[in-house]
């Protein structure tokens, strides 16, 4: 079983506290990675094009999608 994990993440320059499950964490690494971005700067981009939603929740979604559009799926459904 995999817990909520608490870790911390600058944005704009101020330190702030996610939590997600691990693999959520693992897969925003691995698109980061992809990316050619710091995992500062992958949750900052997503803190910064969220409308009123929370940021955990903008994080996965975003996991989700990036892994829909691997499998060939479009975006959001």
């Amino acid at each position: 079983m995999n817990g909520i994990v608490k870790r911390s993440v600058v944005i704009a320059g101020h330190r702030t506290s996610v939590s997600l499950e691990e693999p959520f964490w693992d897969a925003l690494k691995a698109v980061a990675a992809e990316r050619g971005l710091s995992m500062n700067a992958l949750v900052a981009a997503v803190d910064e094009s969220r409308a009123r939603q929370n940021l955990s929740s903008a994080l996965r979604l975003l996991v989700l999608d990036h892994y829909r559009g691997k499998a060939g799926e479009a975006p959001g459904g």
